[in-house]
């Protein structure tokens, strides 16, 4: 066995280390949600309560391998967000927002942290109230956690993707509720969070994967979204994006000194993994110069 081939079998789920770092990074994230959800309460700030989700992963992590030879890379996978009602999801806004929580707000909520790049994803539906959820808010969020449960016990080896997303959209028919279109679950590698094997959410013309079967020791994120409405999501403001990720297979040669100044930051911080614009901290204008060189999440 060459050593390239020893590195790669060392980094699948055969490699106990790699298990334990996913699982720690899984406990890490499943505490940051438990936090998370106990901020959300009627006037609390958006804001607010994505940075504790945050800190709380980066300090968590900050914690493990101190003392080991090789520096190993440990952190946000996926900043806090914290989509509220009919927006879909994504939403983890600048310092300067303003949004707060209302009550009856139905809150998603969707964060990920990363022990050296291999990645726990969580995510929650969360409604902002005392006592039990009813109505169509109930149905949603028990087609979509029904949907869920479905998909995981389907993305078995020997299953293909389409499987998958056949039986999510037979669940969500059954409580009068749509998958939303445009969301997917990506297969997750070392530092990869968007894999090349991908779960559609819903079969349409405008959105196309390939057909593939699910392998043993393959990492999935399985990403279900369910609406009320029609599951078809509208961009309204472009500007409100918050969310990026370096496209790392792009090249530019940019002229401003502030545009080269805010890349390399991204390039020393978040090389790889998403972050969110408010954790570069400089002027507005390095956003607005700088942005073309990465792509929305």
């Amino acid at each position: 066995m060459s050593d390239e081939e020893r590195e790669e079998k060392e980094l699948d789920l055969t490699s106990p280390e790699v298990v334990n770092k996913y699982k720690s990074a899984a406990e890490i994230v499943n505490k940051a949600l438990q936090l998370v959800v106990k901020e959300c309460k009627p006037k609390a700030k958006i804001v607010d309560i994505c940075e504790k989700g945050d800190v709380f992963i980066r300090e968590q992590t900050c914690n493990m391998y101190k003392n080991v030879k090789r520096k190993i890379e440990r952190g946000v996978a996926f900043p806090t967000c914290l989509s509220v009602n009919n927006t879909v999801c994504h939403f983890s806004p600048l310092a300067s927002d303003t949004s707060e929580l209302e009550g009856g707000d139905m809150v998603k909520i969707d964060m990920g942290c990363h022990i050296d790049g291999f990645i726990a994803i969580v995510a929650h539906t969360h409604v902002v109230q005392d006592g039990s959820v009813t109505g169509r808010q109930a149905d949603v969020v028990a087609a979509a956690n029904t949907a869920a449960e479905v998909a995981l016990r389907l993305v078995r080896p020997g299953k293909k993707n389409k499987d998958v997303t056949d039986a999510i959209q037979k669940v969500a028919a059954a409580y009068d509720c749509k998958i939303v279109e445009g969301v997917l679950s990506h297969q997750l590698k070392q530092f990869v969070i968007d894999g090349n094997k991908v779960i559609l959410s819903i079969s349409n013309p405008d959105t196309r994967v390939d057909d593939a079967e699910f392998e043993e020791n393959e990492v999935y994120a399985v990403d279900i979204v369910a609406s009320t409405g029609e599951g078809k999501p509208k961009l309204l403001d472009e500007k409100q994006t918050t969310i990026y990720k370096r496209a790392v297979d792009k090249n530019y040669h940019l002229k401003m000194k502030t545009s080269r100044f805010i890349f390399s930051e991204i390039n020393q911080r978040f090389p790889i993994l998403p972050f969110t614009a408010r954790s570069v901290i400089v002027k507005r204008i390095c956003y607005e110069n700088a942005l073309v060189v990465i792509s929305a999440v």
